[in-house]
């Protein structure tokens, strides 16, 4: 058990114990503890509406991609799972967005989104449309769904790909003796293959949650936090406090906050994942 024990106290209990420690004390970048200075940075952190806002943008974003990737990733997973022909093919396709590195998935949705010459202005463009009038990086209301949407696209092939071997665990036994029932279709997936498969379902939508909440890449890539703070996550803000600013105790508290709000958002999943086990 030491090797496991190591593990644990150099990547969870060591960087835990630093945080506290920097969020109660004056530290910058090159002088992380340079005094003592209690739950001022706390104080100071909680009445900040940025951080506030990002920390609530990042929650419902990070719960909106989940739903969509798991319910899309789900679907996939079932018409790969029905697939006869081709299957092997079909997977590898589905599979090569998760492979791409996602710095490269955040330049490759870039040039795709350019107003000037990027693909869908010049689709548009060819259909008779003003393409280089539509620029949804810049919009305030358009920039993180399309963030959101680049984030479904990388990840959703992790989603399709573990349901996917939880469906070829199922016992078809099972199946076929509901099918024998009169379970045909939309009422055998419902009401048997799913429920069956819930506690994957929910241990699968447990680890796109906590990637969504530490989405970073592609909001530096594609917007620096932009336009305003629009598409400022939590994670965002930290690197800017942290290494822009060069304010680690706030750096810290921020943390220490997505830390909490992560943890309350994904313990109903965590619930629901062992009661499906049990």
């Amino acid at each position: 058990m030491v090797p496991t024990i190591l593990v644990v106290v150099v990547l969870a209990l060591y960087p835990l114990a630093f945080s506290v420690a920097a969020a109660l004390n004056d530290s910058s970048l090159g002088k992380p503890f340079n005094g003592w200075v209690g739950l001022e940075n706390v104080e100071s952190v909680l009445g900040d509406g940025d951080v506030i806002g990002a920390l609530i943008r990042t929650t419902i974003y990070a719960l909106a991609v989940t739903a969509v990737s798991v319910l899309a990733g789900l679907a996939i997973a079932v018409a790969l799972d029905r697939t006869t022909r081709g299957g092997s093919l079909l997977r590898t396709i589905f599979l090569l967005p998760l492979l791409t590195p996602a710095v490269t998935v955040a330049i490759l949705w870039k040039v795709i989104l350019s107003p000037s010459g990027g693909l869908l202005s010049t689709v548009l463009t060819d259909l008779g449309f003003d393409g280089s009038a539509l620029s949804p990086l810049s919009s305030t209301a358009l920039a993180l769904p399309t963030i959101a949407l680049a984030d479904v696209w990388e990840w959703t092939p992790l989603v399709t790909i573990l349901l996917y071997a939880a469906l070829q665990a199922v016992d078809w036994e099972t199946v076929e003796a509901a099918t024998l029932d009169g379970a045909h279709g939309r009422t055998l997936l419902l009401g048997v293959i799913l429920p069956t498969i819930a506690g994957a379902i929910a241990a699968v939508a447990l680890i796109r949650l906590v990637l969504a909440f530490k989405v970073f890449d592609l909001v530096a890539v594609l917007t620096a936090g932009g336009p305003g703070q629009s598409t400022t996550t939590a994670s965002y803000l930290i690197f800017q406090r942290a290494l822009q600013q060069f304010d680690v105790g706030q750096a810290s508290v921020i943390t220490l906050l997505l830390a909490i709000v992560v943890t309350l958002v994904t313990l109903p999943f965590v619930y629901l994942m062992r009661r499906a086990h049990a």
